[in-house]
C-alpha cells in the first residue's frame, strides 16, 4: 500500500480577474450607460410626441372654436338679418295694397328682428376680422335707413293718410341696395364658414398624421431597443449561461468567456476565475480519489486475505486441537486419581484450555462467515427461529431456572435462516447468562412494525448494562467481567451486530427506566427484501457449524 500524501496547505480562494478581460470590460459601455441612453431617447421622443400631439389638439380646439362659436352663429345671425330686411319690404308693400295694421305687423316685426341680429353680429367683429363684418353691418345699416326714411316710413303715412304713395319704382330701387348689402355679407360669412371648416379639418388631418407618426417611431424605437437588447444584453446572457451550464454538467474544462457590458464581462472573467479555481480543485479531487481507489482496492485485498487467513487458519487449527482436547480427556479418564494432585490439577488446565481454544474458534469461525457462505434471502419466520433457538438453549434453560417468552404473531421477514437463528440464539443466551443471582432469568422477545423495518426487542430481568459500557458490548473479544465470573469468549454480541448489519438493520442497548432491572436488546431488520452481498468464492465451500452462543 502506498503511503498517505501528505495534507496540502490551501491558500486563499480569492478570485482574481483577469488583467486582459477587465481593460476590455473597462472599454465598454456599461449597462447602467445603456440604460441611460434608452431612458434618454425614449424620454426626448416621449416630449416631442407630447408636445406635437399637445399643439394639435389646440389646433383642433381653436378650428373648432371659430367655426362653431364665431363663424356659424355669425352666419346664423346674417340670414335671420336678411330675413327680417325682406319681412319689412313685404310688410311695407302689403300695407299700401291695404292699409291695415295686419298687413303692418311683418315690418314692425322686421326691425325687431333687425336690431336683434345686429346685437347679435356686432360683438363677433372682434372674432372675425378677415369677414369684414363692420363694414358689412355698417352699409346695410346705412342702406336700410335710407330705404326707410326715403321710401317706407313716407310710403306707410301716405297710406294711413288715404294720399298717393312714393314712387313704387325709386323704392325697390332703394331696397335693392339694401338686399345687395346684406348678400354680401351672408356671402363673406360663407365664404370664412369654409375656410374655418377647412381649419378644422387641417387640424384633424394634422392630429392624425402626429399620431401615425408617434405610433411609426415609438414601433421603430421598440424595434430598434428590442434587437439591441437582445444583442447587447440577452444575447451574452445566453452565451454566458450556455458556458457556465456546460461547467456545471461537468465540463470543467470549458472556458468561459463574457461579452457584451462592461458588467457581463466583469461577470464572465469572475465566472472564469471561479471555473478555474474549480477546475484545480477537480483536479486535485481525482488525483485524491485515485489514490483512495488505490488504497481501497489495497484495503480490500488485505481484508480479503486477513478474512481466509482468518478462516483458513481457525479452520486448520480444529484437527490438531481435537486431538490435544481428544488425548488431554484421555488422561485425564486414565491417570485421573492414579497420579498426584498437582498433576490431576495440570491436566484439568490442559483439558479446561483447549476446550476454550476449541470455543474461540468456532466463534472466529462463525463471525468469518457472515455474508461469506449464503445462498440469499428468503422468508424467515421469526417465531419459528425463536423457538428453534430457545432449543437449542434447553439446557442452560434447565440450568438457570429461567423461562424464554415468545410474543405471539412474531413477523415473517426476509432473511438468512441459519444467520437470524444465531442471532437470537446470541441474545437469548446471554440473557440467561447473565442473570442475578438467586432471580430466575426471563427472556422475552417481541417485535413491532416501524415504516419499513421491523423493531425486535429481546429484554432479561439481569444484570443490566451501564450506559458507558453500551457501545464496548459489541467490539469482537470486548468483556466487561471476568471468565471466572462468566463464561465467553466476548464474540456473541459482535456476531449479532455483524449478522444485523448484514441484513441492513442496526442494533443497539435500550437502556429504558432506569430503576427496572434487566437489558433489552433491541436490532431493526428492513420489512422489503435486500439482496445480500455475493459470497466470497473462497469461502464458498466452507461448511458451516453449530456454535453455542458466547
Amino acid at each position: 500500500m502506498s503511503a498517505p500524501a501528505p495534507p496540502r496547505r490551501r491558500g486563499s480562494t480569492r478570485l482574481n480577474l483577469d488583467p486582459a478581460a477587465l481593460e476590455e470590460a473597462a472599454q465598454r459601455w456599461s449597462l447602467r450607460r445603456w440604460f441611460t441612453v434608452g431612458a434618454t431617447v425614449l424620454g426626448l421622443l416621449s416630449l416631442v410626441a407630447l408636445a406635437l400631439g399637445a399643439w394639435a389638439v389646440v389646433r383642433i380646439a381653436d378650428a373648432r372654436t371659430a367655426l362653431y362659436d364665431q363663424v356659424a352663429p355669425a352666419v346664423t345671425a346674417s340670414q335671420e338679418l336678411s330675413s327680417a330686411l325682406v319681412d319689412q319690404e313685404t310688410g311695407v308693400r302689403g300695407f299700401t295694397i291695404l292699409a291695415a295694421d295686419e298687413f303692418l305687423a311683418p315690418y314692425v316685426d322686421g326691425r325687431a328682428a333687425e336690431a336683434s341680429a345686429i346685437a347679435e353680429l356686432q360683438p363677433l367683429d372682434r372674432a372675425l376680422p378677415a369677414a369684414g363684418l363692420a363694414a358689412g353691418l355698417q352699409e346695410i345699416e346705412a342702406a336700410a335707413d335710407t330705404w326707410r326714411r326715403d321710401y317706407a316710413e313716407p310710403t306707410i303715412a301716405a297710406a294711413r293718410a288715404g294720399a298717393p304713395t312714393p314712387d313704387a319704382q325709386q323704392g325697390r330701387l332703394l331696397f335693392d341696395r339694401v338686399r345687395a348689402a346684406s348678400a354680401d355679407l351672408v356671402e363673406d360669412l360663407q365664404v370664412e364658414r369654409q375656410a374655418a371648416r377647412q381649419r378644422l379639418d387641417g387640424a384633424i388631418t394634422f392630429l392624425a398624421v402626429v399620431g401615425l407618426t408617434i405610433a411609426v417611431v415609438a414601433a421603430v424605437f421598440l424595434l430598434l431597443a428590442s434587437i439591441g437588447l437582445r444583442k447587447v444584453i440577452l444575447k451574452p446572457i445566453r452565451r454566458l449561461a450556455d458556458q457556465t451550464r456546460r461547467v456545471v454538467e461537468g465540463r470543467v474544462s470549458t472556458q468561459v468567456l463574457g461579452s457584451g457590458p462592461r458588467e457581463l464581462v466583469e461577470l464572465g472573467a469572475d465566472v472564469e476565475a471561479m471555473r478555474a479555481h474549480i477546475q484545480r480543485e477537480v483536479d486535485e479531487l481525482q488525483e485524491a480519489n485515485a489514490k483512495l481507489d488505490d488504497r481501497t482496492r489495497d484495503l480490500e485485498r488485505s481484508n480479503r486475505d486477513l478474512e481466509q487467513f482468518a478462516y483458513v487458519a481457525s479452520h486448520d487449527l480444529q484437527e490438531p486441537l481435537r486431538k490435544v482436547s481428544s488425548f488431554c480427556q484421555l488422561l485425564q479418564r486414565r491417570y485421573g486419581g492414579k497420579l498426584d494432585e498437582r498433576a490431576d490439577q495440570y491436566i484439568e488446565f490442559a483439558v479446561d484450555g483447549a476446550q476454550r481454544m476449541q470455543r474461540l474458534i468456532n466463534d472466529l469461525l462463525a463471525f468469518s462467515r457472515v455474508g461469506r457462505t449464503t445462498t440469499g434471502f428468503e422468508p424467515v419466520d421469526l417465531g419459528k427461529a425463536a423457538r428453534a433457538a430457545t432449543a437449542q438453549l434447553a439446557s442452560a434453560v434447565e440450568e438457570t431456572g429461567g423461562e424464554v417468552v415468545i410474543d405471539e404473531g412474531l413477523p415473517t421477514m426476509p432473511g438468512d435462516p441459519s444467520l437470524v437463528q444465531q442471532l437470537l440464539m446470541n441474545l437469548i443466551g446471554n440473557g440467561l447468562k447473565f442473570h442475578r443471582e438467586g432471580v430466575p432469568p426471563v427472556v422475552r422477545i417481541g417485535a413491532e412494525q416501524r415504516g419499513d423495518e421491523w423493531e425486535v426487542a429481546v429484554s432479561d430481568n439481569g444484570i443490566g448494562i451501564e450506559p458507558e459500557f453500551a457501545d464496548k458490548i459489541f467490539v469482537i473479544f470486548q468483556r466487561l467481567h471476568g471468565r471466572e465470573v462468566y463464561a465467553g469468549t466476548g464474540i456473541g454480541l459482535a456476531l449479532a451486530k455483524k449478522i444485523v448489519e448484514f441484513h441492513g438493520g442496526r442494533i443497539w442497548v435500550d437502556h429504558g427506566a432506569a430503576d427496572e432491572p434487566g437489558t433489552t436488546i433491541r436490532l431493526t431488520l428492513p420489512v422489503s427484501p435486500a439482496e445480500p452481498p455475493p459470497a466470497d468464492p473462497a469461502l464458498a465451500g466452507a461448511v458451516p457449524s453449530k456454535e453455542s452462543p458466547s
